[in-house]
């Protein structure tokens, strides 16, 4: 195997090394092509895996990053993202121009070319994540707080809803202290 001297994965490699986070790529035998694929590539919980998710508002590209137990509400995208026009899905070609890497392989970071990004806040719930690295047998591992650094996105709870509701584990939140009339 030799993925990793592949151009696209070289990209992140470098990307990743200029955000101080050292080269983290994980070359993998088995295919990362699809969610289900990385989980179970890397002995993952699904919605540990980010799903780089590419569509057009308009005539712009956006990207969206779900978790891999979720589906991207891509109506919700130009809210999110303060743009306008019709949401739609590129054909693979137009997501390897915009991109510089082919469906399966699409990285967050080391994108061929800017544009803007937004960030399933689902994907909070895990310490630690698995992001395409250029390429469909190729990942790195990265946090939470180092996604959003790493890519500027826009941080939603808007544009994912779960696969399967019953299956997700979503953080429980320490509720705030309310008074009631006899505590006043």
């Amino acid at each position: 195997m030799a993925f990793k001297t592949k151009k696209s994965v070289q990209r992140v490699s470098e990307a990743l090394k200029a955000a101080g986070l050292g080269d983290r790529v994980i070359e993998m035998k088995a295919t990362a092509k699809t969610a289900e694929d990385a989980a179970r590539a890397v002995d993952a919980k699904l919605g540990q895996i980010v799903k780089s998710l590419t569509f057009r508002i308009g005539d712009k590209p956006v990207l969206a990053l779900i978790a891999g137990d979720h589906t991207c509400k891509k109506d919700a995208l130009p809210r999110v993202l303060d743009m306008e026009g019709k949401v739609t899905k590129p054909q693979a070609q137009r997501v390897k121009d915009v991109t510089g890497f082919t469906i399966g392989g699409v990285a967050p970071v080391g994108l061929a070319n800017d544009m803007p990004i937004a960030i399933d806040a689902s994907l909070r719930r895990f310490d630690q994540l698995y992001a395409a690295a250029g390429h469909p047998h190729c990942l790195f591992p990265v946090s939470f707080d180092e996604l959003k650094r790493l890519t500027g996105g826009i941080v939603s709870y808007n544009i994912s809803e779960a696969i399967d509701p019953d299956e997700v584990e979503m953080p429980r939140f320490q509720r705030s202290r309310t008074f009631s009339d006899a505590e006043t």
